[in-house]
């Protein structure tokens, strides 16, 4: 079966094809450093062939939601470097995810407690979970052009910052309505400068942040997640094909070491820009079941595919589907914020008696 064939991902090489997706989990210390509890969490997970955590603010700014890890300061990355170390000698990989939120955040969640910057000063739909309860979510401030080029630099100084913390890699958030994906986006970016109006435009900020990424710590140990099509966080996109197709296009030269897409179930679209890709494809099938994943990997769509709350509740989702044993459903009560409970106690697999 391809799933369990070894394949190799930029520079990080993997003994299978089965590997976990970022979730957010809302577990860090208030000022962004991971804890022993993380450091548990990822360890128990070790035998996926690739973990990607949950996302990480790359600065003050990039910050959306409470009690979520950063990649900034000196404490940060002691604090990754024991997850990553843990990871490693429990025979696994790791790599960053970097997600800047943008406009889907509320300055009661921040450490200076400022308005959030975006695109565009177009305030999303919905609310925002504080300690003080569910409040609106502000409209945020627009980034000069000249900011952004600092924007860029936070992304890079991030992934300098993750390769010093032990990781393999950085993946950058490009999906689901944060601050790369709307600057992609048809709605929340309404800029008349060089990062908006056309496709060309306003593809521009996700290629300098790979780009700078890229430069900074080896093309071979960047990837990117994009969603396209995905409303979630109030995303619009009137030009998908086209949209998506320009992004690939101005990435595939710089050989990242992967794409990794959330499908949200448009095919040609994901034969698209499978046949325009030319390093490992992710692939994050929502909603399906793992045969349906593992037929992507079959056909040749996928080069690894990735799950998300099979691998939260199954530590040792690789050993239960090697032996067909049943898996355990994740407690969604329990997915954001909280202690070990529905964290690092959901229960694996006795050893095989010698």
């Amino acid at each position: 079966m391809t799933l369990w064939t070894p394949t190799t991902v930029g520079a990080i090489e993997l003994p299978h094809r089965l590997a976990m997706a970022p979730m957010t989990r809302d577990r860090s210390r208030p000022d962004g450093v991971p804890t022993d509890l993380n450091r548990e969490y990822y360890r128990q997970r070790a035998s996926m062939a690739l973990i990607i955590t949950e996302g990480t603010q790359p600065s003050d700014d990039g910050q959306g939601y409470l009690l979520t890890p950063g990649i900034y300061t000196e404490a940060h990355i002691a604090g990754w470097q024991e997850v990553t170390g843990a990871v490693h000698a429990a025979g696994g990989r790791i790599v960053v995810q970097l997600m800047h939120v943008g406009r889907i955040a509320h300055p009661d969640n921040t450490p200076h407690g400022r308005r959030p910057v975006a695109p565009s000063a177009v305030r999303p739909k919905g609310a925002m979970f504080t300690a003080s309860g569910l409040q609106d979510m502000p409209t945020p401030r627009a980034l000069t052009t000249e900011e952004v080029a600092g924007v860029v630099d936070e992304f890079r100084q991030a992934a300098s910052a993750a390769i010093a913390a032990g990781f393999d890699g950085v993946e950058i958030h490009g999906a689901n309505g944060y601050l790369v994906h709307q600057f992609l986006s048809s709605n929340a970016n309404q800029r008349t400068d060089r990062y908006g109006g056309s496709i060309d435009n306003r593809i521009r900020f996700a290629t300098e942040v790979v780009s700078a990424v890229a430069d900074e710590i080896g093309a071979e140990r960047t990837g990117l997640r994009i969603s396209p099509g995905n409303p979630y966080n109030d995303m619009v996109e009137h030009d998908t094909h086209d949209l998506y197709s320009a992004l690939i296009g101005a990435l595939a030269p710089m050989n990242l070491a992967y794409l990794h897409m959330i499908h949200g179930g448009d095919e040609e679209l994901l034969r698209k820009l499978r046949a325009a890709w030319p390093t490992a494809l992710l692939l994050n099938r929502a909603g399906a079941g793992i045969d349906a994943r593992v037929a992507d990997l079959d056909a040749g769509l996928a080069d690894v595919i990735t799950v998300a709350t099979m691998a939260l509740a199954n530590p040792d989702l690789p050993a239960r589907i090697r032996s067909g044993a049943p898996l355990n459903e994740a407690d969604p009560a329990t997915f954001y914020g909280g202690d070990h409970r529905g964290y690092t106690d959901y229960p694996v697999l006795a050893p095989a008696a010698n």
